[in-house]
């Protein structure tokens, strides 16, 4: 029996059950923009998909990722996600490879720019926040989040060609030490998986509402240092770190699908403030880094 629930603007109809994600009026399969189904998948991807990374394979359509002693999922045209659990895989494993890497597929494949970050609400307009793993994404959007301002998605990004950034799901992750950090009890909080001490926090005031205009992207980075320093990417060097932080780069596949992440990309960097931001190693506080962002955008509207 299919639950059905609301992500990234699409009506999502899903066999497993997705806590995380905003519950909808049950409606017709036909009319759902996505399906996440349980079901048997052969133990090796088909001929036609090209191998663009440990266990994860790919063409223009279609996704295979294979999860060791978790899942295979195949994700394909925009709409499709299948997913072949292992033997007593529990389902929290199952949602962290469905909610991020799947729906960073799929999303791709609906010719969206998917970036790999985090969006917080500033008025009418937001700003994005990307970098690698480790980063501080979630812990810059709880810092935010604190403060009184929205949260429209954690980890995975959508942006149109005209540059409007689509709303994710309710949830911030969190590493415990993070939590702890920023005073959150994790005690009654699920983990993203059992064996991670990483949980899912509730954004109780998420954002509802349409699409908006991305207006700043700050890329995160850290090294030996005392404070926290903005630089502003100028010229040919505001395209590749774009391109960098895309989350799903290797799935471009093909002349003309390069072509348009290509263009989707410039047409991004041509309407934001792009700037990079550097925090020393350690003896920061998130607070710090809020205000710094904050005081950057007073000065750059």
């Amino acid at each position: 029996m299919s639950r059905y629930y609301s992500a990234y603007n699409l009506t999502v109809a899903s066999d497993i059950a997705m806590p995380e994600l905003t519950t909808v009026q049950p409606v017709s399969d036909l009319t759902s923009d996505v399906t996440v189904r349980i079901g048997a998948l052969p133990e090796k991807p088909s001929d036609d998909l090209e191998q663009i990374g440990p266990f994860r394979w790919a063409n223009q359509t279609a996704y295979w990722l294979e999860i060791p002693e978790v899942a295979r999922i195949l994700v394909q045209n925009g709409s499709d996600i299948l997913v072949d659990p292992a033997a007593d895989v529990d389902e929290a494993s199952l949602r962290a490879f469905v909610l991020g890497p799947s729906f960073g597929a799929i999303l791709h494949q609906r010719n969206l720019l998917v970036m790999h970050g985090n969006t917080i609400r500033l008025g009418d307009k937001c700003i994005i926040c990307v970098g690698p793993s480790g980063a501080g994404k979630s812990t810059l959007s709880a810092g935010f989040q604190r403060r009184g301002y929205q949260v429209l998605a954690d980890d995975v990004v959508p942006i149109t060609a005209e540059g409007l950034a689509l709303p994710g799901f309710p949830r911030i992750k969190l590493w415990q030490e993070t939590a702890d950090q920023l005073e959150i009890d994790t005690s009654p909080l699920q983990r993203i998986r059992p064996q991670l001490f990483k949980y899912n926090v509730p954004v109780t005031d998420a954002y509802v509402g349409p699409a908006l205009p991305v207006r700043w992207v700050y890329i995160l980075n850290s090294e030996h240092r005392d404070d926290v320093r903005i630089d502003e990417l100028r010229g040919m060097a505001r395209l590749q770190p774009i391109l960098d932080n895309t989350y799903s780069g290797r799935l471009v596949l093909g002349p003309a699908a390069k072509a348009q992440q290509l263009r989707m990309a410039s047409q991004l960097a041509a309407k934001i403030r792009l700037a990079r931001i550097t925090r020393p190693l350690s003896g920061f506080t998130v607070d710090t880094m809020v205000d710094k962002i904050l005081a950057d955008i007073a000065e750059h509207p």
